[in-house]
């Protein structure tokens, strides 16, 4: 189980992409030959590489959202094993091309099939492929951390150590966290547990559970009598368990604030192995009461190697966390008022807060008098997008406030959508408050229980994270859903 040559790509929106880091290890380029046979392909120089990988990925003309040579149907999709066709006179396929992108940063490696290439062996009895992207994803986290933040200064020193860290975990292109090929491991102890097949290394070293509890509001706000507010939140449990041993048990236990709502419509990992039926017969299109089970919620499993989301879940909250009011009038310039208030119940402290008003269907725009009581407003490079920075906190009175007019320029056409027409426009917030959930959910590190010889060092953290928050002009139309529709 090794691999013939790794890739880093650094692609930025509107920068032209970049191989900022490339590894070819030759002794397992010997083997593929040997293993390939006539159908061998070796591994070009990375200016072939580029091209391909990046059309492959869609991402060389997002314009053209259909190329038949990628996406004709005749041709089968095994994502993230890509089937890499190379350009050139000799051309040939590389395969499987193991990728992985995200926030700026495409990884890719190429793995040993150490099996004949024609007929194609399936991608699930190729252990190598699955240790392939247990690498490539513990790559990315070495490379931009857990949040996934490209940040270059913090990339190009790590990329400076990466050759060190490579002889380390990776000698020759061999992972040292798998069980050599052809050795024939010594007998175990009488009992000892084998190891299972979705299972392809273990870990070695310093023992580590980190548990990370997150929760997502999303929010529709009208302002009108005749259109009720809509509100949700769900939740996602990740773990990371750095745990010795071939099946270790770990448990971990959700705990809610005595007047908390329940969790509802949870959904577990399969490595869970046992759980109180109860919590999961708590549905959010039920109309029974699922009140009745308000935890603690216990979820023993036994881990994999790598990060992983143990459970999901939606919670019943009463009040969204910032409640709003956003009214614009047409006139020589367009009036607009904006009113934010932060709920008693949430604690004011961000990591950030903003407050992003676009304008479509009117052109640039050309004079903005607008005032806000706290924070500061710019305007967007297109002079078509008001954005007021909240910043870390709201004043005491937890209330703040926009007002002004602003006028646009008909000489040069601005951003378009069929849905914003006239008064129809719409506030989105966008925000993050560490150390807080709105349900209360939460996971004390005492009480996460870890059954192995070595004491683990046990993190926990939780964030509430904003999405599709809406706040509607309430002097015009807004878009209002006719009623839940259940699947």
């Amino acid at each position: 189980m090794s691999f013939r040559a790794l890739w880093i790509i650094t692609h930025e929106k509107g920068e032209q992409a970049t191989i900022c880091f490339s590894r070819r290890y030759p002794t397992v380029e010997l083997r593929a030959k040997a293993y390939a046979g006539e159908n061998y392909v070796a591994v070009p120089e990375d200016t072939a590489i580029l091209c391909p990988l990046l059309t492959e990925l869609g991402l060389t003309d997002p314009d053209k959202a259909f190329m038949v040579a990628r996406d004709d149907c005749a041709r089968s999709q095994h994502s993230p094993a890509l089937e890499l066709r190379l350009e050139g006179r000799d051309g040939g396929v590389l395969w499987p091309l193991l990728t992985m992108a995200q926030g700026g940063l495409i990884l890719a490696c190429l793995p040993l099939v150490e099996a004949p290439l024609e007929p194609r062996p399936p991608l699930p009895s190729l252990a190598s492929v699955s240790l392939g992207l247990s690498f490539l994803e513990g790559l990315q986290i070495f490379l931009s951390g857990t949040t996934g933040k490209l940040e270059l200064e913090a990339l190009a020193s790590k990329l400076a150590l990466l050759p060190t860290v490579l002889l380390q975990v990776c000698p020759l292109g061999t992972p040292r966290d798998t069980p050599q090929v052809g050795v024939t491991a010594p007998p175990g102890p009488a009992g000892s547990q084998k190891q299972p097949a979705w299972k392809p290394g273990l870990h070695r070293g310093r023992a580590m559970v980190n548990v990370a509890v997150s929760e997502t509001v999303r929010s529709m706000q009208y302002g009108s009598p005749t259109m009720q507010d809509q509100w949700d939140v769900y939740g996602t449990v990740t773990c990371k368990c750095e745990v010795e041993g071939v099946l270790p048990n770990v448990m971990v236990t959700l705990s809610l604030p005595p007047n908390g709502s329940p969790l509802q419509d949870v959904l577990v990992h399969p490595c869970v192995t046992s759980l109180d039926s109860s919590i999961l017969t708590a549905s959010s299109v039920d109309d029974a009461d699922g009140s009745s089970f308000s935890g603690p919620y216990k979820f023993p499993f036994s881990p994999p190697l790598e990060p992983f989301r143990l459970c999901s879940y939606t919670s019943q909250v009463p009040v969204p966390p910032i409640l709003g009011s956003y009214q614009l009038k047409e006139g020589s310039h367009l009036g607009v008022t904006l009113s934010l208030k932060l709920h008693e119940s949430v604690r004011n402290s961000f990591e950030y807060c903003e407050a992003q008003l676009p304008f479509f269907n009117r052109g640039p725009l050309s004079n903005v008098d607008v005032k806000v009581s706290s924070g500061q407003l710019e305007v967007s490079k297109e002079k078509s997008m008001l954005v007021w920075v909240l910043g870390q906190k709201f004043p005491k009175s937890r209330e703040v406030s926009l007002g002004g007019s602003m006028s646009f320029s008909e000489q040069l056409s601005g951003p378009t959508d069929p849905l914003c027409t006239g008064l129809t426009a719409y506030v989105k917030l966008c925000f993050r408050v560490p150390d807080l959930t709105l349900s209360g959910c939460s996971v004390d590190q005492h009480s996460v229980q870890v059954y192995s010889s070595a004491k683990p060092r046990i993190t926990t953290s939780r964030e509430l994270v904003s999405s599709e928050y809406y706040i509607w002009n309430c002097t015009g139309d807004a878009p209002v859903s006719s009623g839940l529709a259940v699947l």
